[in-house]
């Protein structure tokens, strides 16, 4: 009997030690037993949030990033030279969607791939760009160059949509690829 309980203290405490996704949760037992956690990311359910991010590029998911890197990116200033072009948005709309996206973000999320994204980038300053993020950046190693940036149907690795046929559903995995021009690129 002393030996299960030591068993079952040890098992709690090395949970406890050695959870680095408890760090980002606020309630750490509601996000341990919870067993509906989703694999991917959770998917854009604001239309506000879709239609005017969607209108330009494509919708990223708020949990792709963490909350303090749309903190920096969802200001009327950043969306003054954002990423090079003018994304201005009246005052309400932008609170609409900065809210959204701060509420859904990684670091906030219980989807499993924004999870590892939080988990990445709780140190150090926020990232802006999804692509520079190690996570992202890992995944896409082995893909080369003329696949993505020399490919006229991909262009850059921010279009996520081009190659990845459920990212609208946050949806990621390797088996829904598909990169244009490229149909059998890892058989």
């Amino acid at each position: 009997m002393r030996k299960k309980f030591k068993v079952a203290a040890f098992l709690a405490g090395a949970l406890l030690l050695n959870s680095a996704y408890a760090v980002a949760e606020e309630n750490f037992w509601l996000w341990a037993v919870n067993f509906s956690r989703q694999k991917g990311v959770k998917p854009v359910t604001d239309k506000q949030y879709q239609d005017e991010c969607g209108g330009c590029h494509f919708a990223y998911q708020p949990g792709l990033l963490p909350a303090k890197s749309w903190e920096v990116l969802l200001t009327a200033e950043a969306l003054r030279k954002h990423f090079g072009a003018n994304a201005e948005l009246d005052n309400d709309t932008l609170k609409v969607i900065h809210d959204y996206a701060v509420d859904n973000a990684a670091d906030k999320s219980w989807y499993k791939r924004s999870r590892k994204i939080a988990v990445a980038t709780a140190e150090g300053p926020a990232p802006l760009r999804i692509t520079e993020l190690r996570y992202i950046s890992r995944k896409h190693h082995d893909i080369p160059e003329k696949m993505i940036k020399g490919n006229k149907g991909v262009k850059s690795l921010s279009f996520c949509d081009k190659c990845h046929t459920q990212s609208a559903k946050g949806v990621y995995d390797a088996d829904t690829v598909n990169i244009p021009n490229y149909p059998d690129w890892d058989d």
